[in-house]
């Protein structure tokens, strides 16, 4: 198959592009940012045209930026998607969040949850989700993303280990840390079900299973770097006010994969140990 992954110099993407090759696909279009805007219509047409598969992982990033600028974020992570979703219809895998939801639940998001995001950054997400379901493609939803490129959770806390003796982490906020390595083989694995007619469209979560905290991970990461996780001490949200509210409990449902040839991805836990033992620690 041809794939067009467009973002590809992010933290997804990068991934994206070393599980494509790792799986012997060699015909893989790698479209940074500077090569490929997608809110330029004209250049998505072309760059779409005799792909297979086309991975969305671009976007407006900023969470904390968004909520200054809305129009600008939507326009990337709402307008932008609907471009793609115009060029290349049921070939788009579109990535999109937890952030759709306004985290005032208790059990899983199952993935027909009602929305009802609660700051700029979500609502962009959630014109893009709706712009690639209405071109009948895919939209695989993720939360709490680490990896090895690029800004991430798991990353600042070895670098504030390194840095501090202690480190307060909030401990009222809910969600499954997720190995943008482990998405990444799980969104191609999905794109082979789809063109095997074994997944059809629509929304997957791609999200590891079980649940934590941010101070419940950091304590983790400390555990698995040989540190003593007493060094990091739980925390409020009140103590680190941020301009985009976020939601509280960001735990979703995984039932769409039932059927479809592909598993859902692993407990938190254990892919931390697989993800810092590969490349996260020096």
């Amino acid at each position: 198959m041809r794939w067009l992954v467009t973002g590809a110099g992010g933290m997804l993407g990068r991934d994206l592009c070393t599980v494509l090759a790792e799986a012997g696909e060699t015909d893989v279009v790698a479209a940074t940012h500077d090569v490929l805007d997608i809110t330029h219509a004209a250049a998505v047409r072309a760059a779409v045209a005799g792909c297979d598969v086309v991975v969305n992982a671009a976007g407006w990033t900023d969470v904390d930026g968004a909520e200054a600028a809305e129009q600008a974020a939507t326009a990337v992570n709402g307008y932008g998607v609907a471009v793609l979703a115009e060029a290349a219809g049921p070939r788009l895998f579109q990535i999109s969040t937890d952030y759709v939801f306004d985290g005032t639940a208790t059990a899983p998001y199952p993935e027909d949850a009602p929305t009802a995001p609660l700051n700029a950054y979500g609502r962009g997400k959630l014109v893009g989700e709706r712009a690639a379901l209405a071109g009948g493609g895919f939209v695989v939803r993720t939360a709490w993303l680490y990896g090895a490129h690029g800004r991430n959770f798991v990353g600042t806390m070895l670098r504030l280990a390194s840095e501090r003796e202690t480190v307060d982490v909030v401990a009222d906020q809910e969600g499954p840390p997720t190995w943008s390595y482990a998405l990444a083989a799980q969104l191609v694995a999905l794109a082979g079900a789809a063109a095997a007619g074994h997944a059809a469209p629509g929304i997957y979560h791609g999200t590891a299973g079980g649940q934590t905290t941010w101070y419940g991970l950091a304590r983790a990461v400390f555990a698995e770097a040989g540190l003593d996780p007493a060094r990091v001490r739980p925390t409020t949200s009140d103590r680190f006010v941020r301009p985009a509210p976020r939601p509280t409990f960001s735990v979703l449902g995984h039932e769409r994969w039932h059927g479809t040839g592909v598993p859902p991805l692993p407990g938190w836990r254990a892919m931390l140990t697989a993800a810092m033992s590969r490349v996260l620690i020096p």
